[in-house]
């Protein structure tokens, strides 16, 4: 089967692949189950490929992210539930929706104006999907509240941002940034008390309010936390290969070296990227 540039052509070889008696045993063993993990990850390796400003790269990932997308749709064909091009539709008529000054004849919005319209019909979404999904569960009926609707299954530092965000359309937020400060600080005293304790369980509580108290500030800074940490691992990660660059010309290992060499290392690399901070 040939490549090509056309989205049928790789429906069709989904299809082949998932076929039960010709295609490929490791695809048609696959559930909605075994394949999320693989959709979270692709989802992720395109955000990196942008974090690398690798297009190349980028246009790799984009492939494998769309990949997932076909081969849902297709587990979901097979069961006679919905296929592609319903998932097409649903998102252009939720574009088209979401966007009256674009597609319909309210005219032109401001900013502000563009973001409230988003958030009204985000809102008469949410209600409508509440709805139908209690009218599905019978007995057992969906998450009620203001925050059901964020997904449990988001990684841990989005879920934060997303909950944090939602709580504040309500006003349950904090007014600046010195209060959250001041939480980051309390925070990092009661996780350094709970260390001294040894209380394993209470650590883990603490560094978890620590890290909520970090997001927040993020949020209120207008910086994506996911963002912020990528760029400092990505840092972390270079210092650290000049650390092994500069043992290497001196005919030693990370496990020949000590730490004060490592060290003085580090600051080279740092001191290199015109930055004093460690």
């Amino acid at each position: 089967m040939k490549p090509s540039r056309d989205i049928a052509r790789l429906i069709e070889i989904m299809a082949a692949l998932r076929d039960p008696e010709n295609g490929c045993p490791w695809d048609v063993a696959q559930t909605f189950a075994t394949i999320a993990p693989y959709t979270v990850e692709e989802a992720h390796e395109v955000a990196d490929a942008i974090a690398r400003d690798d297009l190349d790269d980028l246009k790799d990932e984009l492939g494998d992210l769309l990949l997932q997308v076909v081969f849902h749709a297709r587990m979901a064909e097979e069961q006679s539930t919905f296929a592609f091009p319903d998932v097409v539709e649903a998102v252009t008529s939720k574009l088209i929706r979401r966007h009256p000054h674009v597609f319909g004849d309210i005219g032109k919005l401001s900013q502000d104006e563009v973001n409230g319209v988003w958030a009204r019909i985000k809102a008469e979404e949410r209600a409508a999907k509440t709805s139908r999904q209690e009218r599905r569960a019978g007995d057992h009926p969906a998450r009620a509240g203001l925050l059901a609707d964020i997904p449990a299954g988001f990684p841990a530092l989005l879920r934060a941002l997303k909950l944090q965000a939602k709580a504040a359309t309500v006003g349950f937020d904090w007014g600046a940034v010195a209060p959250i400060l001041a939480k980051i600080r309390e925070e990092t005293d009661e996780t350094a008390h709970a260390v001294a304790d040894g209380d394993k369980a209470r650590i883990q509580d603490e560094i978890g309010d620590l890290l909520f108290a970090v997001v927040n500030l993020a949020r209120h800074c207008r910086i994506d936390p996911e963002t912020a940490l990528r760029g400092t691992n990505l840092k972390f990660e270079r210092r650290f290969a000049a650390i092994e660059a500069g043992l290497a010309g001196r005919g030693k290992t990370l496990d020949q070296s000590s730490l004060d060499e490592m060290d003085a290392l580090w600051n080279e690399a740092k001191a290199a990227e015109g930055t004093t901070k460690r």
